[in-house]
């Protein structure tokens, strides 16, 4: 009776153990068929290449007569999965740092933190090594967007069109400078 026992338990553990494997950090993997990070690098870099080699964005720059900085701001998700928007923006903002077309400029909070370090440097800091006030770059430009879905479901079957819409505004006038949008459509068949 022991024995039989034994090898059940030992054959329990066996189908139990966790399997850890590391990955590239840019290889695909889709697990439950919902936005993840190969879908929010896809579309940061395709928008971002998208965005550099716009005809509006390099007569802006142009007119500028220097690289054009640009602030992230808010992507909203309005689908109706949990899709953290703070890793996107960071996708985006490693997309237009990388391109070389434009400067990125801080994000609001992270500014306020700079200006909080800056700000205690008066009072604790060499003099001779003080960072300065007024010396920030102002952004000319702010990206923002959203992002929506659209869900189909049949039986143990699920198609959903992830939209991703993007805005490049000009922060002095207003004037819309550059805007594109992005589609991944996913089918996802449950066994």
């Amino acid at each position: 009776m022991k024995k039989p026992f034994a090898i059940i338990l030992l054959a329990t553990l066996f189908s139990c153990q966790q399997s850890v494997t590391r990955v590239a950090p840019d290889t695909q993997i889709d697990l439950s068929g919902r936005w993840n990070d190969s879908d929010s690098r896809l579309v940061a870099d395709k928008m971002i290449s998208e965005l550099m080699a716009s005809e509006r964005f390099k007569e802006y720059a142009k007119e500028k007569g220097r690289k054009p900085a640009i602030v992230v701001g808010l992507i909203r998700n309005k689908t109706s999965e949990h899709i953290d928007s703070d890793t996107y923006i960071k996708k985006l903002e490693v997309a237009i740092y990388n391109s070389n077309v434009a400067e990125v400029v801080e994000s609001e909070e992270f500014r306020d933190k700079l200006r909080l370090e800056r700000a205690q440097q008066q009072d604790f800091a060499d003099p001779a090594t003080v960072a300065q006030w007024g010396k920030e770059i102002g952004a000319n430009l702010m990206l923002f967007g959203e992002m929506t879905s659209e869900t189909d479901t049949s039986n143990k079957k699920r198609v959903v069109n992830y939209i991703t819409t993007l805005y490049l505004t000009d922060i002095e006038t207003g004037k819309r400078v550059w805007y594109g949008q992005q589609e991944i459509k996913k089918f996802v068949k449950n066994g």
